[in-house]
């Protein structure tokens, strides 16, 4: 048992070492292509959306509850509310529907 652990913390640590270590490596010179440099601009916004969406819809007692409160949320920063309100009318919105759904 201990051993196979270390063996996926080997693997997992290459793993981890390779992704990093490689593009270093590989890419000295400037980038000058706009494609890549564009997706580059724009991966970390891109994880942290694929992280952040599904644990809002996921984080609730239904999902569907935390469906709309994703909508309203997304609704009230669009027409301009701040941060503290978006984050207060998620969790009415979650509050609410919650009783209605349960």
């Amino acid at each position: 048992m201990n051993r196979s652990i270390n063996l996926y913390i080997l693997i997992m640590f290459a793993v981890s070492y390779v992704i990093r270590a490689l593009p270093l490596t590989l890419i000295r010179g400037k980038i000058r292509s706009p494609f890549l440099q564009s997706f580059l601009y724009y991966v970390p916004y891109i994880t942290l959306a694929v992280m952040t969406f599904p644990a809002i819809i996921e984080s609730t007692q239904t999902p569907l509850s935390g469906l709309l409160a994703l909508i309203a949320g997304l609704a009230a920063a669009w027409f301009g509310a701040s941060l503290f309100q978006v984050a207060s009318l998620c969790c009415v919105v979650v509050l609410i529907s919650e009783f209605i759904l349960l």
